[in-house]
């Protein structure tokens, strides 16, 4: 696992206890998280990863799991 993805990894375990997170685990299919918690999401991806989500990447496949957010990460950088 890469640097990203442990970062991203390491946050999402503060919200979803309990359950065992791999790379390609749909956070928001499985009902692990909700549409609200989307908005904290963004704010540490962007704060964490020195990065501006912008309107055009607001799209749920991008944060479904720590695998398209390491994508959308590396495409923002």
């Amino acid at each position: 696992m890469n640097d990203r993805k442990t970062r991203i990894k390491t946050f999402l375990v503060r919200y979803i206890r309990n359950y065992e997170l791999n790379d390609d685990t749909d956070i928001f299919g499985g009902g692990l998280v909700n549409s609200l918690f989307a908005m904290q999401l963004i704010t540490f991806l962007e704060k964490e990863f020195t990065i501006t989500i912008e309107d055009r990447d607001l799209k749920l496949d991008n944060f479904r799991t720590i695998n398209a957010m390491d994508n959308l990460i590396e495409n923002k950088t």
